[in-house]
């Protein structure tokens, strides 16, 4: 079943938008498994993201857990801040190993992203991080967005809010004006987080939010283990479900890769055979070439692939590409390729001859 990757700093709702997804999920029937860092943490707090050892630990243990429960019977949620994309390619590759659909949740502060990370709008430098999202950029329930403000309705001139201290550096004419904007409903930063930390339970320290922050590696859609990707802004958007449902259910499981595709059976006795024919094959061909001229095509019983004849060929010339042609075969062993394997060599001796 689908893996569903949540994204986000601390305090942007993601606990409240994974739980809101399981249940709407399992009123639908579908078994869901969410995987959280209260789980893996236990007795732990938030302040492991502080100390490099303990947060690469935690990841593993993220991941052990995602790849226990990633089956064709149940939903997996993976609710954690998920900020490093190289982090999420390892997930991309486990739900590519399962062969099971994956999404990206992207979940966004109101008021901006806590560092430098944003969603960007259509007449945004180049250079910024953009997360494109599903949702229209330049309108916002049907009115254009006002003049020096920001898809999130925050003025161009503010970069960062880190715990809320961002506030204080808008003018309270500002806030006052953002209070009023029907488009964008305004909402306290202490309610917000109290809201965040009544689901997640876990408390960050003003100054780990800030080396989060610039820690952050905002997802791209334009990079496959990001996408599709759904970026919810606040706790009141209303969450994607159909659209969710459809990248979950729908789409096409990533193709596998050969390092996470399982050898295919041989028997025990494959190499020896392989050893055996090889060994068949040489011999063939030092006897035919005892009569042949330079033209000739050298032809073997048992064979559809013949050798054309151009110089002498020594033993220790075919001996070398044979164990060359024994190296290769021993990497994909398959009992399918056993009555094709004499042409397959001579093949191989054809193209590395000539």
């Amino acid at each position: 079943m689908p893996l569903v990757v949540f994204c986000g700093l601390p305090y942007s709702g993601k606990s409240r938008r994974a739980e809101e997804l399981r249940v709407a999920l399992a009123a639908e029937g579908c078994a869901v498994y969410v995987v959280d860092d209260a789980e893996v943490l236990g007795a732990e707090d938030a302040t492991v993201y502080g100390d490099s050892a303990r947060e690469k630990a935690l990841r593993g243990a993220l991941r052990a857990a995602v790849e226990r429960r990633l089956s064709r019977h149940e939903v997996v949620i993976l609710d954690s801040l998920n900020y490093i994309k190289g982090f999420r390619y390892e997930l991309y590759c486990l739900a590519r190993a399962a062969r099971t659909p994956l999404c990206l949740v992207y979940c966004v502060r109101p008021g901006g992203l806590s560092g430098g990370p944003r969603v960007a709008g259509a007449d945004e430098s180049a250079s910024r991080n953009v997360s494109v999202s599903w949702r229209p950029r330049a309108e916002e329930g049907g009115r254009p967005l006002a003049a020096g403000t920001g898809v999130l309705g925050e003025p161009q001139a503010v970069d960062s809010v880190i715990s809320g201290r961002a506030q204080a550096e808008v003018p309270k004419e500002l806030e006052r004006e953002e209070t009023r904007t029907p488009d964008f409903p305004a909402l306290v930063t202490s309610e917000f987080e109290k809201s965040a930390e009544h689901v997640s339970g876990a408390f960050y320290p003003p100054e780990l939010l800030e080396a989060l922050a610039l820690r952050f590696e905002a997802p791209d859609s334009r990079n496959r283990w990001d996408r599709p990707l759904f970026t919810l802004v606040g706790l009141e958007e209303p969450l994607p479900l159909s659209e969710i449902r459809a990248a979950l259910f729908e789409n096409r499981a990533p193709p596998p890769h050969q390092s996470t595709q399982s050898q295919p059976l041989a028997s025990g006795t494959f190499l020896h055979q392989l050893d055996q024919v090889t060994s068949q094959v040489l011999a063939g061909l030092m006897e035919a070439q005892k009569s042949a001229v330079p033209g000739d095509l050298l032809k073997l019983s048992g064979t559809t692939e013949h050798l054309r004849f151009t110089r002498p060929l020594t033993m220790a010339e075919l001996s070398r590409l044979r164990r060359q042609f024994i190296s290769y075969t021993k990497m994909h062993p398959n009992n399918e390729n056993l009555p094709q394997l004499a042409n397959m060599f001579l093949q191989y001796l054809s193209q590395s001859l000539h």
